[in-house]
């Protein structure tokens, strides 16, 4: 079995990236400013990138596709919200904590989830109320958007480091995806995260009837089917579409595509053809090495770099 690809980078479109990047710089002191393979860079400490294409008009996010945003790993979430609050470039996003209204910056602020499943269902705020169940007020995630964009990312601590650590994503089918991946790109389970025993016949499963706070949305959102996949040091996690409608394919969006770091192009190449992977872009250079680009389950661009 080939070695499961490392995480190398995330790509977006700007109509500034040089804004963009200073931008993130701002905001995270631990990146730095550069440049690989021809692309402006965003460099995170844990050797992975966000590269940038310029484009001529503001990129669309809209309809939604399978990459929903990006985030990092904070050393205190609660300062680092304290902080951003009094930042006028960075607009902080409200988590409602109740379809009736109520909202937190942070999920700290408000009821805290039960095990790792990040939002309590109407039942389990009525019982946490009941039981006078208070915040931790310690660690937590919180949404903020800025730059030439306004791009949603995530922070989440409290970690040892600072350091880019996810993209969150929609699937059409959590689990069909789990499969997908853990197939065709030999990636690992999200550690906490459980397996499925479904196969490819069974994996379609309905989506939880119950929404969840906190949330980016007033109304609540389903998180259940959930799971999640491990490049390296960064994950891929995902819940099911939201929405009714299909998403979209993520080419051209403000966040274009994904990127794996490979040592053996030839062979994934080869893999991936004898397995029916549909091929965006067959092999290309790309500055001093070679690229693919292929499709994921629910239309997510990515692309596999040789790194030697």
């Amino acid at each position: 079995m080939l070695a499961t690809p490392g995480f190398h980078h995330l790509h977006l479109n700007s109509v500034d990236p040089e804004a963009a990047i200073e931008f993130y710089t701002r905001q995270f002191p631990s990146t730095r400013k550069g440049n690989w393979g021809g692309h402006p860079a965003l460099f995170s400490p844990n050797d992975v990138m966000v590269l940038f294409d310029k484009v001529d008009r503001p990129p669309t996010s809209e309809p939604q596709s399978a990459i929903w945003h990006f985030g990092w790993h904070v050393t205190d979430a609660q300062a680092t919200v304290r902080s951003f609050k009094e930042r006028p470039e960075v607009t902080m996003r409200l988590l409602y904590t109740t379809e009736a209204g109520g909202s937190v910056l942070i999920s700290s602020d408000t009821w805290p989830s039960i095990g790792n499943a990040l939002g309590l269902t109407k039942a389990q705020i009525a019982e946490s109320k009941a039981k006078g169940v208070h915040p931790t007020r310690k660690g937590g995630f919180a949404y903020m958007s800025g730059g030439p964009e306004d791009a949603l990312f995530e922070i989440a601590g409290d970690y040892p480091q600072e350091r880019f650590n996810h993209v969150h994503m929609w699937h059409e089918q959590p689990f069909c995806a789990l499969l997908w991946y853990k197939k065709h790109l030999n990636a690992p389970v999200r550690q906490g995260f459980p397996d499925t025993e479904l196969s490819e016949t069974n994996c379609r499963v309905e989506r939880g009837a119950d929404r969840t706070w906190p949330a980016l949305n007033r109304e609540g959102m389903f998180r259940t089917p959930r799971a999640g996949v491990e490049f390296g040091d960064v994950v891929l996690t995902w819940y099911m579409n939201q929405g009714e409608k299909p998403l979209a394919g993520s080419r051209g969006q403000m966040q274009d595509h994904i990127g794996l770091s490979v040592t053996d192009l030839d062979a994934w190449v080869g893999k991936l053809r004898d397995e029916g992977v549909t091929f965006l872009e067959p092999l290309y250079r790309l500055g001093d090495t070679r690229a693919v680009m292929i499709e994921g389950p629910s239309r997510e661009a990515i692309e596999l770099v040789e790194v030697k």
